[in-house]
């Protein structure tokens, strides 16, 4: 993670110029310390970084010196954003391949010192983030979607429901968000007037439609997503409201972000915590997973239930 995080530090500065220490943290996703101590490891490997302090300062490369970002071009640069975000670019699929082209454009700009790094972390290390029993799903239409969508393509799509039922729709795509290595499109669909999401694995065919469009000045991308999100929440709490208490150990609060957390409160070495498991038929189905974890105090219907499942399992082991 640290070799990334400096390759990320020595792009951020070279396509920024300048940059706080504060932002190149928020940014990674670090410390404002960690910064300093990756600055000051890039020093020593000889790169000629400048930092100063106060309101105009911040951290940047010595004036005339490049790591060759130029070098790559704009849709290399893009993949490379992508795969810091989640996408899977691995087999011979058009993403992955040209992913693949910008990251041994990009190690050739690195400086001798990383190089060796770079061939070990090769050797040593593997990610393979395909299920055990099913494939990672397919999207077909990905690469055109991502372009529509940098360069403002409308597009005709042949979307697929659950159900299997397929409309057809004219969108104006408007951005791509990934969520737990899931897509979805987020575009303007001319066809009903409104903003929709859909899934990119479910949009089976894509057709360019010459025509332009503009994305309103006062749309952004992040806070459309998290309103959504949040609409879809209270949607679902409404809907399916089971609210149940649970008392959870210190040690076993790793738990606490699976689950859907109304209200929290710390009694010594316990969470009491309310929970909303949405029907009792969930419940059931969840508190089997967890039991040895988490003990059920409400409802009694529910309790009674994890009651006779230890039973059942007392008896199954006596």
């Amino acid at each position: 993670m640290r070799l990334h995080r400096l390759i990320a530090i020595l792009l951020l500065i070279e396509s920024r110029g300048q940059m706080k220490a504060k932002d190149l943290a928020d940014a990674l996703e670090t410390s404002v310390r960690s910064i300093y101590r990756d600055v000051d490891v890039l020093a020593e490997a000889g790169i000629p970084i400048v930092s100063r302090s106060g309101p105009n300062g911040g951290i940047k490369l010595m004036e005339g010196y490049t790591v060759n970002l130029k070098q790559l071009h704009g849709e290399e640069v893009i993949h490379l954003y992508l795969t810091g975000m989640g996408i899977y670019a691995g087999g011979q699929t058009e993403t992955g391949l040209k992913l693949k082209n910008a990251l041994l454009k990009l190690e050739k700009t690195m400086p001798d010192v990383y190089l060796s790094d770079i061939e070990k972390a090769k050797t040593r290390f593997y990610f393979d983030d395909t299920p055990w029993w099913s494939e990672r799903a397919s999207m077909p239409c990905f690469e055109t979607l991502r372009a529509a969508v940098w360069r403002s393509w409308k597009l005709r799509i042949s979307y697929q429901k659950v159900g299997g039922d397929r409309s057809t729709r004219l969108v104006q795509p408007y951005g791509l968000v990934v969520k737990k290595a899931d897509w979805y499109l987020v575009a303007f669909c001319e066809d009903i007037g409104e903003l929709r999401t859909f899934k990119c694995e479910r949009i089976m065919t894509v057709e360019q439609v010459e025509e332009a469009y503009t994305i309103p000045e006062t749309f952004s991308l992040e806070r459309h997503w998290n309103e959504q999100g949040q609409l879809f929440k209270q949607e679902c709490q409404a809907k399916e409201l089971y609210p149940v208490t649970i008392k959870l150990p210190v040690t076993k609060r790793a738990l606490m972000d699976k689950l859907d957390v109304m209200k929290s409160q710390q009694v010594e070495e316990f969470f009491l915590l309310t929970i909303n498991l949405y029907s009792y038929e969930r419940a059931c189905q969840d508190i089997v997973d967890w039991l040895g974890q988490i003990e059920v105090i409400e409802p009694a219907q529910l309790r009674d239930f994890a009651k006779e499942k230890v039973k059942e399992l007392l008896r199954l082991y006596t």
